[in-house]
């Protein structure tokens, strides 16, 4: 049985970020047979670290291996909703009782 790498990313997800970032990911993915992203606290994120969610899910892809979000901030929910990505990335989504207005 594989093993999975979880990362949680608690600044945005922007240009600003993006070169670390993707560091991070690439990392976390080569370190196991899977990655699962913990997006909760991710504030702001730009078409520059959507680019990276994409090309993660990719390269886990060509590596046979799994990349999941296992959880979504508003932000992150509100782009991926926006741009027509949530059956991309096809996991569930979830939102606290404290978002529900």
């Amino acid at each position: 049985m594989g093993s999975n790498n979880r990362l949680v990313i608690v600044e945005d997800m922007t240009i600003y970020n993006a070169l670390d970032q993707k560091k991070r990911l690439v990392a976390a993915l080569d370190g196991a047979d899977g990655l699962e992203l913990d997006l909760s606290q991710v504030a702001e994120i730009d078409s520059a670290g959507l680019q990276l969610l994409i090309l993660t899910k990719r390269e886990a892809a060509r590596l046979g291996k799994q990349m999941s979000i296992v959880a979504h901030s508003p932000a992150v929910r509100q782009t991926l909703d926006f741009c027509n990505l949530a059956a991309f990335f096809g996991d569930p989504v979830v939102i606290t009782a404290h978002e529900q207005h």
